[in-house]
């Protein structure tokens, strides 16, 4: 199967189940978000207003179709609620489809939303908190090393990948710290890319670090352009370049390839 193409075409049927479980799996992305850097249990209480705190029913908890008909207020004290709730919803549900099409109904397409999720989690909570939760990147760690054997890259290059994803930016780190005499890179970066790198193997981690530094650099220009301090949630960063490394990988280092035998 090429990059671009899709597995044997799901019919319009499944195709709108797995958008709709996908959407249900953003809503609790938005728990998770909320609640985990506030330390705060997924579990208990229920669904409710952060402000007012009244109990969410179910009738008006459907993913991204209630906060448009509640106009994006709370339905008893009108507090605004962020676009950011039906946006995580939205990706969720476009990633599980995006997966569905890549893999097919498969357990490896099932894994690759999970870490797809999580990432997507990830992504939020360090672009707004600037801190990668132990609980998702080390879940995720053992995860992908303990689904080895069955999908994505088997035991030993998966147990690579997490060594050079993490080994690597530990060494950066590291080595920032020594020639700068400043922390370079966060411990959560570091957990982060081991458990990317047990899902993808040591090739497709490296391109991961290359396309989340290269998608950092870009950012932390336009912050020093705009006179702003250059602070990048790095995590955010890796979290999409893991994305389109998953979808796009092998594209990717053809394209990089191909430019260099041109070049040559």
């Amino acid at each position: 199967m090429t990059v671009l193409e899709p597995a044997l075409g799901p019919g319009i049927a499944l195709s709108v189940l797995v958008l709709a479980l996908g959407a249900v799996i953003g809503s609790f992305l938005n728990v998770v978000i909320h609640r985990v850097p506030r330390h705060l249990s997924i579990v208990r209480p229920p669904s409710s207003c952060p402000k007012c705190e009244h109990r969410i029913p179910a009738y008006w908890n459907l993913p991204i179709l209630s906060w448009l008909l509640l106009r994006g207020r709370c339905r008893w004290c009108h507090t605004r609620i962020p676009a950011r709730y039906p946006l995580v919803e939205l990706l969720s549900a476009l990633l599980a489809l995006a997966c569905l099409w890549r893999f097919g109904f498969t357990l490896q397409a099932a894994s690759v939303f999970a870490l797809l999720a999580a990432l997507l989690a990830v992504a939020w909570i360090d672009w707004e908190h600037m801190i990668i939760p132990d609980a998702i990147s080390l879940g995720f760690l053992v995860l992908g090393l303990a689904l080895s054997p069955f999908i994505g890259p088997g035991p030993l290059r998966s147990l690579g990948g997490a060594v050079v994803g993490g080994g690597l930016l530990l060494l950066l780190g590291v080595l920032w710290q020594k020639t700068r005499g400043v922390e370079g890179m966060g411990g959560g970066d570091i957990k982060l890319m081991a458990a990317v790198g047990a899902f993808l193997g040591p090739v497709l981690s490296l391109l991961v670090i290359f396309v989340g530094a290269f998608l950092g650099a870009l950012y932390g220009v336009v912050l020093l352009r705009k006179g702003g301090q250059a602070k990048v949630a790095f995590g955010t960063f890796l979290s999409m370049a893991a994305a389109l490394v998953i979808f796009f990988g092998p594209w990717l280092i053809d394209w990089y390839l191909g430019a260099i035998r041109l070049g040559s």
